[in-house]
């Protein structure tokens, strides 16, 4: 297994083909990403997302969309929008992989933090989160605007 990063650190997209072969595993999390995948997700990287993916062979096996946040309680963070693992490659080390290497990269960019949200439905992959050794710090409060 290895790590393919579609992006460069400033969010500029060097892995063109495996972008679009990221959509379907992408997917499984989001489904409600518009038609146009790519369009999208060159918009969410133009913003100051940025993705890599763990590859297996020649298959994309998972998919993490981040970012790097400035803030005044934490300092630098690498938030992670979106992290999934293909459901038929779940619990076989493919999510540790790339939650290593996102790990290594917060550390390397100066991050004293590494953050996600997870949707309070999503109980397997909290499982995961705290097997990782992460914790809940916060609540995260949201209102949707029309």
């Amino acid at each position: 297994m290895r790590v393919v990063a579609v992006t460069e650190d400033q969010g500029k997209i060097v892995e063109t083909e495996w972008l679009k072969r990221a959509e379907g595993v992408h997917r499984q999390l989001r489904p409600q990403l518009p038609a146009d995948y790519v369009s999208r997700l060159k918009e969410i990287f133009a913003a100051g997302g940025r993705m890599a993916l763990s590859v297996e062979d020649e298959d994309v096996v998972s998919v993490a969309l981040w970012r790097l946040v400035d803030n005044t309680y934490e300092g630098r963070r690498l938030y992670v929008d979106d992290l999934v693992t293909d459901a038929d490659r779940r619990s076989r080390g493919v999510g540790h992989f790339l939650l290593a290497w996102l790990e290594e990269k917060a550390r390397n960019l100066g991050c004293g933090v590494l953050a996600l949200d997870s949707g309070v439905q999503r109980q397997e992959a909290h499982r995961f989160y705290f097997r990782e050794g992460m914790a809940i710090s916060s609540y995260c409060f949201r209102k949707v605007l029309k």
